[in-house]
């Protein structure tokens, strides 16, 4: 546990670079590992500062790895800056390893459980939802219509604050009361028309720009992607719009159902407009057929269910320099919980894991996951620098202004999402997970493409950490936002559900956070308490074309 004075901290104990909890001046003191270190530099908090001499050409360590090469001299004290530091990571292979895992007590969650709704393949959701899917984009249009009018028809379509904000202000301007239309603030409150079935969470519709087009693997791809959706246990059932002449065929979308789930049988409904005299009876049909659907599936109720029946994703987005030493080790730390349970756990975005890539070929199971983890980590890179990038340019501006100035150092962190438990499997896009335990999962570091090829490969919740704040949502699974640090959790409470801001300050050590948000994820998994982003209404939805996405 961090004291509450500590100004700045080594993140291993050979790391020759320390990251600033505070603000620091030059001429300041602190201690880092015992040691006095007098800095020659102004740090901002969550920047890192040299707690040795670095003379050019040498590398900078945080985390136990290599995380840049230095450009000029960087004298003890000094800061870390993108002129002085370039991203540089250590190489990876198979090697020998001794790696042992010794999973955390978690005796007090043996027996709990939460309120999930029970399919009959034996998976477990989170959620009841009712999806709307297009094979092309072509389909955009009328899943849009359909949408909104069974949700309108069930009671899901509320009047949001923002909609009564502008009708406020369209009476105001219209009756000439323009002192009224400045002075109205946007109410807290909704009109809420009551559902039809309580057991249903609403009808998402997951509108796109693929289908055709675009080369035969984004298609192949785009259809195992709404396969997993279809499968997963948060859907209840389908409704899928084709046009009849596009690239992601109705029959591939079928064989990577099969894939999935061979004895798939929750309802899915198919319509083809090509087949059809004219839109509306398509409509028609698909409305009609699709109410039916939801009607019964909302006689499933909510039950009892072990929390090895999980399915976490774990990610991070709008990161900052206290991320890795906050939010993602709490994760890590709910991920080896889950592990230790019997759940299935995914961590993805493989550009940020650029330079821990040899702790996950040791933590592979067998030898074959590793080879493969190796593979795809190095092709995309190729493919990457292809396209003239490479993964040296995954940090945004926001992650270097707080304190990521390369995508090692991003990385390292970022890893910690992960915990310490094996990786029993490694996973290309858009495959599924099927093993419990911790998996990789190959996406882009882009946070929507990323958490959704999660939710396909099956996660029923999300922990995402993030120490700027974004408002990334999902629409069909919960996704819970943990910030890195106090000030992002107060200034964007309304997006930001769980506040990992105590350990920075070292007021509370990650077990003792990770107890706290267990507590969370139970509530969230049984529906007893919604996300921000539920509560936002944030839907968010991108399927990855197989390009050089960072």
């Amino acid at each position: 546990m961090l004291g509450r004075q500590t100004k700045a901290l080594k993140t291993d104990s050979s790391d020759n670079v320390a990251v600033a909890l505070v603000d620091l001046r030059s001429g300041d003191t602190v201690e880092v590992d015992g040691q006095p270190v007098v800095l020659v530099d102004n740090v901002k908090h969550k920047h890192k500062f040299a707690c040795a001499p670095l003379p050019a050409g040498t590398h900078a360590r945080m985390y136990g790895v290599t995380v840049g090469e230095v450009l000029s001299d960087i004298p003890l004290g000094g800061v870390l800056t993108t002129e002085n530091l370039k991203h540089l990571s250590d190489s990876f292979a198979i090697e020998p390893t001794d790696f042992q895992w010794t999973a955390p007590d978690v005796a007090q969650w043996k027996e709990a459980t939460f309120d999930g709704y029970v399919r009959r393949d034996g998976s477990v959701g989170t959620a009841n939802y009712w999806i709307i899917v297009p094979l092309v984009f072509c389909e955009n249009r009328n899943i849009d219509v359909i949408e909104r009018a069974l949700n309108k028809a069930l009671g899901f379509d509320r009047v949001s604050r923002y909609e009564q904000f502008a009708c406020e202000i369209a009476v105001a301007h219209a009756n000439d009361r323009s002192d009224q239309v400045h002075s109205l603030k946007i109410s807290d409150n909704t009109i809420d028309p009551g559902i039809s079935f309580p057991n249903i969470d609403g009808v998402r519709c997951l509108t796109h720009t693929g289908g055709c087009g675009g080369t035969r693997e984004d298609a192949n791809n785009l259809c195992g992607l709404l396969a997993g959706y279809i499968n997963h246990p948060n859907v209840a059932g389908a409704t899928v719009l084709s046009l009849g002449c596009q690239n992601a065929q109705v029959r591939i979308l079928q064989d990577e159902l099969n894939k999935r789930n061979p004895s798939f049988d929750r309802p899915l409904l198919i319509y083809q407009q090509q087949d059809y005299r004219s839109e509306t009876a398509m409509i028609e049909d698909a409305i009609r057929d699709t109410y039916l659907g939801i009607a019964e599936a909302g006689k499933l109720e909510r039950s009892p269910a072990p929390l090895s029946k999980l399915s976490i994703g774990v990610e991070c987005g709008a990161s900052d320099g206290f991320s890795g030493i906050s939010a993602n080790p709490l994760i890590g730390q709910i991920a080896d919980y889950g592990v230790a349970l019997g759940g299935k756990i995914i961590l993805s975005e493989f550009p940020e894991l650029c330079g821990v890539e040899q702790e996950f070929v040791n933590r592979c199971t067998d030898d074959e996951s590793a080879r493969r983890f190796i593979e795809i980590m190095r092709s995309y890179g190729a493919r990457a620098e292809a396209a003239g990038s490479g993964f040296s340019m995954n940090p945004s501006p926001g992650n270097i202004k707080d304190g990521l100035i390369t995508d090692a150092i991003k990385s390292a962190g970022a890893g910690r999402k992960g915990g310490t438990s094996p990786v029993v499997d490694v996973l290309d896009y858009p495959e599924t997970a099927t093993k419990a335990g911790l998996s990789l999962l190959c996406t882009p570091g882009n946070d929507v493409e990323s958490t959704t090829a999660m939710v396909g490969a099956g996660n029923n919740l999300i922990l995402f950490s993030t120490g700027l704040g974004t408002p990334t949502g999902n629409p069909i699974a919960p996704v819970i936002k943990i910030s890195s640090n106090h000030a992002v959790a107060i200034r964007h409470s309304d997006m930001i559900d769980f506040d990992a801001g105590d350990i920075v300050e070292g007021k509370s050590t990650v077990e003792e956070m990770a107890h706290k948000l267990m507590s969370q994820i139970i509530d969230v998994a049984s529906g007893h308490l919604k996300t921000k982003a539920m509560k936002l209404g944030q839907h968010d939805f991108q399927p990855w074309k197989r390009g050089p996405s960072l």
